[in-house]
C-alpha cells in the first residue's frame, strides 16, 4: 500500500502527456537519495537516512520507483516459477561487499570532482526515470491515440492524437537495455541491482546494519524449512544453521513474515531480541511498521518543499548543446543531471530532448534544447520548477527573460531571400525578444539581421526557418549563460508551435 502511494504518483507525472496533474506533484521525485545530494535537499537526505535507520532499507521497496517497478517484475515473470513444487525461487548468498562498496565509493568521489557519469547510469530513479519517458510513455501516448481513433469513428472526439516527439534513439536503447537487465536480473537473482550495483542500495546498507526495528528469527520456533529463504528476493536470510537474516540487504518487502507458518520471524527493536516472539507477532509488527511508514509518507513531502530553494549563490555547425534557462551553463549542468528525463516528460513545447552521442559520452541522455520543430516558450519555466537535482535551478519569469543560453546566428548563404530572391521573415516574426528584425536588402526585399545583445537563445527563429537541411539562423550555445538586455518594447509574440504564416 505504502508503495502504491509513492509509485503511482510518480509514474503518473512521467506518463501525463496531457499536462492532468498539478505541477507539485513533482515533490514525490525529490525524495530520492541521489537526486537529493545532488540537489543539495539536506533535509531530504537526512530524512531518508534516519529512516533507514529505524526501520531499515524500507526506502528501497517503498520510495524507490527501480525498486517498486523490479516488484511487479517479479510478480509478472516470476509467478509460475513460485507456484513450481519443488523449485527454490531464491535462496541465500553471500553478499559482494568489496565490489559494491567500491562502485559505492568511485561514483561518490568521480560525484566529487564533478564526474556524474556513474550517478547517470546507476542511479536507480534516474533510471526509472528514462524507462517512463523512453518506453511506458509512449506506450501510453499510442494507447490514447489507438482510442482516439476508435471514439473519433463513432464522432466522438473527447481524446485526440498526440504525436511522440521527446524520445531519442539513444535514450530509446537506454531504457529499453535497463528495463531487459532488470528482468533478466529480477527472474534469476530477485534483488541483485539494489544490493550489488546501485550505490544508493550500498549506501543504505551502511545505514542499515544499525537500524532500530529489524527482522528476527526465533530459533526455538524454527524449524529450519528453508520457506522464508526461498520468498527472499534479497537473497539475505541464511536458514541453515544459526538462522540470521543480513540486515545490510533486507528491503524491508515482509514477505518472509507472511510465509513463515512458524511465526518464528518477527518485526520488532532489536533491543527486545531476547523477549519471547509470541510477544510480538508478525501481523501486529507489520501494522506497527505501516502506521510508522503513513506518517513518514505524509510529511516527506511537506519536507521537501520547506527544504526547497531559489538561485545559485564558431564553425557552422553548434558543437555545444544548449542547455536549458536555470542550469547557469554547461559545465555546472553535467555535475548535477542524472539525466532522469522528468523535464523531458514535462516541457509544454517538446524542445526538450535526450541527447545521443552527438556532443560526447560525457552529455549521453542528458536533455538539451533541440529546436527542430519546436522552441522554448518565453514565460515557461516548468523544466526548473520540477528538476529533483536543482541541475535547472528554479528561476523567475523575468529573469528567464533576460537569461541568454546562446545566440542566434544568421547565414546569409543559405537565406531563401538571398538564394532565391524571396520574401521570408520567418524567424523575425517569431523572435519574443525582436533580436531579429528585418533590414532592406534588395529593392522591396528585406532579410533577417541579429542583435545579439537581445538575444536570449529560445529557438524561436531556428525552428520556424524552412531552409533545409542546414537552416539559415540557428542557435549557438554559451558554455556559461549569460545576460540579454530587456528589448525596448517588451511585447513578446505568443504564437502556437508548428503555426506557420506560410
Amino acid at each position: 500500500m505504502l508503495a502504491v502511494l509513492f509509485f503511482m504518483p510518480v509514474l503518473a507525472f512521467f506518463l501525463d502527456f496531457a499536462d492532468a496533474l498539478p505541477d507539485s506533484t513533482h515533490v514525490f521525485a525529490e525524495i530520492q537519495l541521489i537526486p537529493a545530494v545532488l540537489g543539495s535537499m539536506y533535509v531530504v537526505v537526512g530524512l531518508l537516512l534516519v529512516l533507514t535507520l529505524a526501520f531499515g532499507r524500507i526506502y528501497c521497496s517503498v520510495i524507490c520507483p527501480a525498486g517498486v517497478l523490479q516488484d511487479v517484475i517479479n510478480r509478472i515473470f516470476c509467478i509460475g516459477k513460485k507456484k513450481t513444487k519443488g523449485v527454490r525461487r531464491f535462496r541465500y548468498r553471500r553478499p559482494w561487499n568489496i565490489f559494491r562498496y567500491a562502485l559505492l565509493v568511485v561514483t561518490a568521489v568521480a560525484a566529487v570532482f564533478g564526474i556524474t557519469e556513474f550517478c547517470v547510469w546507476l542511479d536507480p530513479y534516474s533510471n526509472f526515470g528514462r524507462m517512463a519517458a523512453g518506453l511506458f510513455r509512449p506506450v501510453t501516448i499510442w494507447g490514447n491515440n489507438l482510442l482516439a481513433s476508435v471514439l473519433n469513428g463513432m464522432d466522438n472526439y473527447a481524446l485526440y492524437h498526440i504525436s511522440v516527439t521527446s524520445v531519442t534513439t539513444g535514450s530509446l536503447v537506454a531504457a529499453g537495455a535497463m528495463l531487459v537487465l532488470l528482468i533478466v536480473t529480477v527472474s534469476l537473482r530477485g534483488r541483485l541491482f539494489c544490493n550489488s550495483l546501485c550505490p544508493v542500495g550500498a549506501l543504505l546498507s551502511v545505514v542499515s546494519r544499525f537500524s532500530i526495528f529489524r527482522i528476527i528469527i526465533d530459533h526455538n520456533k524454527c524449524n529450519h524449512c528453508h520457506t522464508c529463504e526461498r520468498t527472499c528476493k534479497a537473497e539475505a536470510i541464511r536458514s541453515e544453521g544459526t538462522a540470521e537474516v543480513d540486515m545490510s540487504r533486507c528491503v524491508g518487502c515482509f514477505n518472509c513474515l507472511s510465509s513463515c507458518r512458524q511465526n518464528a520471524l518477527v518485526y520488532k527493536p532489536f533491543f527486545l531480541r531476547g523477549e519471547r516472539a509470541g510477544t510480538a507477532s508478525p501481523s501486529k509488527s507489520r501494522r506497527a511498521f505501516l502506521a510508522a511508514g503513513a506518517a513518514i509518507a505524509a510529511t516527506a513531502p511537506a519536507a521537501v518543499l520547506r527544504a526547497k530553494r531559489f538561485g545559485d549563490g564558431g564553425g557552422e555547425e553548434k558543437v555545444l548543446p544548449v542547455t536549458p534557462p536555470g542550469a547557469f551553463g554547461l559545465e555546472r549542468f553535467k555535475d548535477k543531471c542524472t539525466a532522469c528525463h522528468l523535464c523531458v516528460t514535462q516541457c509544454p513545447s517538446h524542445v526538450l530532448r535526450p541527447a545521443g552521442l552527438e556532443y560526447g559520452f560525457g552529455f549521453m541522455l542528458r536533455p538539451h534544447m533541440a529546436y527542430i520543430d519546436s522552441y522554448c516558450n518565453y514565460e515557461c519555466t516548468i523544466c526548473a520548477e520540477v528538476c529533483p537535482t536543482s541541475a535547472i535551478r528554479p528561476i523567475t519569469t523575468e529573469e528567464k527573460k533576460t537569461t541568454q543560453i546562446g545566440v542566434a546566428y544568421f547565414y546569409e548563404d543559405r537565406c531563401v531571400v538571398s538564394v532565391k530572391d524571396q520574401d521570408c521573415g520567418a524567424c523575425s516574426e517569431h523572435c519574443p525578444t525582436q533580436a531579429v528584425h528585418m533590414v532592406p536588402y534588395k529593392g522591396t526585399l528585406t532579410i533577417p539581421k541579429v542583435e545579439p545583445e537581445l538575444c536570449i537563445g529560445c529557438g524561436g527563429c531556428e525552428s520556424i526557418c524552412p531552409v533545409r537541411p542546414d537552416r539559415a539562423i540557428i542557435i549557438k550555445a554559451h558554455p556559461v549563460h549569460q545576460s540579454a538586455e530587456k528589448p525596448k518594447e517588451e511585447e513578446s509574440i505568443k504564437v502556437e508551435v508548428n503555426e506557420f504564416g506560410f
